[in-house]
């Protein structure tokens, strides 16, 4: 069999995403006969065909899988590389690309992006922010932050907590004055912010068999504590997410009873397994370890006053 010809790789790849020459070419900023070409180059270079014809669409077949399989890795590790020496070239050592949840990404990771850039300069954080699980190596991420109990197919995991996060009542405000330290039933009339359950339960776990109608709810706790520091009402989170605003004063806890839900689980940094021994993924894992620690030691004198 002749040498696989690298340079045909990248528009494999692209088709075998795509399933879409035009969009292939369109993605590689090639021509779509272009695109073509390198696929018949390929094709015949091999001796083998690597995608069935369905109209417009071109399937992977079981050749094209394995293949696919075979050369990701390497490809990934091209792409790699070439980021590195860009980065080297603009005075940036290395780009770091992570996936985070909305509300982690918003109440406590970019508060803390000025101590990163204080102490790793050469390591680029590019932080993308979905409520979805992304697949790290299809779409290219080094790490992610996850919530949930894992372990994720084809991914380290290091929890970063001890256990699922506790959810406490805050609220901001005269109103939070006004309630900090009453008995739980004192809080049945105010507004509040979050899913009825959720409420309900953190009341059941007060002593209080009762029915409650929210103000309002969002798919995501950092829009929650951002309406709860509007004066919308009261709102349950982990204190990890309140702990800037509880340092300030902006948010307040209102009672040391506390709740575990099943859709709040512990923060989780997943990776692939390669880059376990990779520098910028360690000087990562340390930082968020060391700000964690932090964080509690913030809320704890905050609970103290």
């Amino acid at each position: 069999m002749q040498r696989l010809p690298l340079n045909t790789l990248p528009a494999f790849r692209a088709v075998a995403d795509l399933q879409n020459l035009r969009a292939a070419a369109d993605r590689l900023h090639l021509t779509h006969s272009a695109v073509s070409q390198q696929i018949r180059l390929l094709e015949t270079q091999l001796g083998f065909p690597l995608f069935d014809r369905r109209g417009r669409r071109v399937v992977l077949n079981d050749a094209g899988k394995v293949l696919l399989r075979s050369v990701q890795t390497a490809l990934r590790q091209l792409d790699e590389g070439m980021q590195a020496a860009s980065g080297a070239a603009l005075g940036v050592e290395h780009r770091l690309r992570i996936s985070v949840l909305p509300s982690f990404a918003q109440r406590w990771l970019l508060p803390r992006i000025r101590r990163w850039r204080d102490r790793y300069p050469d390591i680029h954080l590019e932080i993308d922010a979905t409520q979805q699980a992304v697949d790290l190596s299809r779409q290219g991420f080094h790490a992610a932050l996850r919530q949930g109990i894992g372990p994720w197919e084809g991914v380290e995991s290091e929890c970063l907590f001890d256990g699922p996060l506790s959810l406490f009542a805050f609220g901001c405000g005269a109103d939070a004055h006004r309630l900090a330290g009453r008995e739980p039933v004192d809080l049945l009339g105010e507004p509040l912010i979050g899913g009825r359950d959720l409420w309900q339960s953190w009341f059941a776990a007060a002593g209080i068999d009762t029915r409650v109608a929210p103000v309002a709810e969002f798919n995501d706790l950092g829009l929650m504590l951002q309406a709860c520091e509007q004066g919308l009402g009261l709102v349950l989170a982990p204190e990890l997410l309140a702990a800037d605003a509880l340092v300030t004063g902006s948010l307040i806890r209102l009672s040391p009873i506390s709740v575990v839900h099943p859709d709040h689980q512990s923060y989780h940094l997943v990776y692939p397994p390669r880059l376990r021994d990779w520098q910028p993924l360690d000087a990562l894992r340390q930082w968020l370890r060391i700000e964690i620690d932090i964080s509690r030691q913030e809320i704890g004198r905050s609970s103290a006053l």
